[in-house]
């Protein structure tokens, strides 16, 4: 089935940019603290410090530089520098995130009910999604939206399923597995869930079906414009809280 295009309009699309330029700076300083790992593992410098990119760890790393060699000081320094830059943008690009959750975004405070969904998560899944309503069932949602469904084909008169087909949007087939990663630790549902097919097919595998579960769980959410029924309702509240 060919699904036809669908365009959001103007305030939908620069929330989709805002949530995916956040994405981007993440990833941006992903690499910058692997090139700083790679130096500590090079010179097996090691310290007690929790977050070594955080104002202590700074200094910490600073005082590394005469101990490295010219090459990697350069490395180092401007890695260091550009870090602090990238988390001074991922900092003001997060406030704009929440002032956009905050002006009455109905889903997104669905989606916070949800376990160890975060402000963050809950914009970018609402940002990917938009309307729910233009899935008539989860399963659309799951297949087209995000590409968690299984691919088929047929074979000697038989239908065969493979690897998911990852059609539609990558940034939300993306959240939805970090989600459930998450998930699995602290939902006993999904818990439970992960545990299943983890037993039967593997870990990848069973984070996919998870992912899948969740989408499913957020198509009746906001179809129905229920709150997670198993949700922490402290936790839920502190949630909100962030939004004021």
């Amino acid at each position: 089935m060919i699904y036809e295009s669908y365009v959001p309009v103007k305030k939908d699309r620069d929330k989709r940019s805002l949530v995916r330029h956040r994405i981007t700076l993440s990833r941006t300083k992903t690499k910058l603290v692997n090139k700083v790992n790679a130096i500590l593992d090079k010179y097996d410098f090691k310290t007690d410090l929790t977050d070594i990119f955080g104002v202590l760890g700074i200094e910490w790393l600073k005082s590394l530089l005469l101990k490295v060699s010219p090459v990697d000081r350069i490395i180092l320094s401007t890695s260091i520098e550009s870090i602090q830059t990238i988390n001074y943008q991922i900092d003001t690009v997060s406030k704009e995130i929440s002032n956009y959750a905050s002006r009455n975004d109905r889903n997104v405070r669905i989606l916070l009910s949800l376990t160890r969904i975060d402000v963050f998560a809950a914009m970018l899944i609402s940002a990917e999604i938009v309307d729910v309503r233009r899935f008539s069932t989860p399963w659309k949602l799951v297949s087209y939206a995000a590409g968690l469904a299984p691919s088929t084909r047929e074979s000697a008169g038989k239908t065969i399923t493979g690897r998911i087909t990852k059609q539609g949007s990558p940034w939300l087939r993306w959240i939805l597995a970090q989600c459930a990663l998450t998930a699995v630790k602290y939902d006993s549902r999904l818990g439970i869930f992960y545990t299943r097919i983890k037993n039967k097919k593997g870990h990848g595998k069973a984070i996919v079906a998870t992912a899948k579960e969740l989408l499913v769980i957020i198509w009746y959410m906001l179809t129905r414009n229920e709150l997670y029924r198993q949700m922490n309702k402290q936790r839920y509240q502190q949630k909100l809280r962030k939004l004021e």
